[in-house]
């Protein structure tokens, strides 16, 4: 055993794994290894390594206190920042480079996620529509037509057009339609999108696009999904929110980089 290994190891025994959100740190409770580190966020952030946490400050977005021997020791500052840039990974699918811009307007741990704060602590518009939605995660709450145009601020024309499109479809129950969350932030993020003048009509495209990357995702995962055996159910439908995610970023380049000609 290395000689970092058992320094790595002894400091774990004397310091605890994890620090609850927003738990203050205690006298003994000043730094934590990035071992330590590690086991605390294990069962929120399953997929969490040593390597994930050394290439995030690779990237600038920790920067813990280094012993003199070079070891690095995280304070609960620094978890508390991690917590926040692992959730903005996994709830919004946000890279890396919007993650920094986040972190450097202010967004803390106690941010809800969908909310990025402003200098003035109001909810920017822009941003608004970011939502936690995700695939395997259904509440199966429905909203009514009436909820959804207050929450999301949209124009009942418009949410009409949206289901003469397909984009929505919504559920009739006892003469109310109603829609669910994933509709809904559909719903907000068209709204947003109408403010600059694009209708229905226009969201084929988004739909054809989305319907051809669910497609293909379902030929690569399908068999798993379908498993019995939840272990292996549950493997896919994580690495189904990877590759979403992963389709995701790779649109955003793809876009960006045809954007750039234009404005060039």
């Amino acid at each position: 055993m290395s000689a970092r290994a058992t320094e790595e190891q002894a400091a774990e025994l004397r310091i605890p794994a994890a620090l609850p959100d927003g738990a203050a740190p205690g006298p003994r409770q000043k730094s934590i290894t990035i071992g330590a580190v590690c086991k605390g966020l294990a069962q929120e952030f399953p997929d969490i390594s040593i390597s994930k946490i050394r290439y995030l400050e690779d990237q600038k977005l920790l920067t813990p206190r280094r012993t003199p021997g070079g070891y690095r020791l995280y304070s609960h500052g620094d978890l508390d920042r991690l917590r926040t840039i692992l959730r903005m990974q996994r709830d919004e699918f946000l890279p890396l480079r919007v993650i920094r811009q986040e972190l450097a307007s202010g967004r803390g741990g106690d941010t809800p996620v969908g909310v990025s704060p402003t200098p003035s602590g109001s909810r920017d518009p822009a941003r608004s529509w970011r939502t936690s939605v995700r695939v395997g995660e259904a509440s199966g709450a429905l909203y009514s037509l009436e909820d959804v145009l207050e929450e999301t601020r949209a124009d009942a024309a418009l949410v009409r057009e949206l289901e003469d499109y397909g984009v929505v479809k919504g559920e009739m129950r006892s003469g109310v339609r109603y829609f669910d969350e994933t509709e809904r932030e559909i719903i907000r993020a068209v709204t947003e999108l109408a403010r600059y003048g694009v209708g229905g009509r226009n969201l084929r495209v988004f739909r054809s696009s989305a319907d051809r990357e669910a497609n293909l995702l379902q030929q690569i995962l399908a068999p798993a999904l379908r498993s019995r055996n939840p272990q292996r159910r549950k493997e896919a439908l994580d690495a189904l929110e990877n590759l979403a995610a992963v389709a995701t970023h790779l649109k955003h380049l793809l876009l960006i980089r045809d954007l750039r000609k234009l404005a060039g």
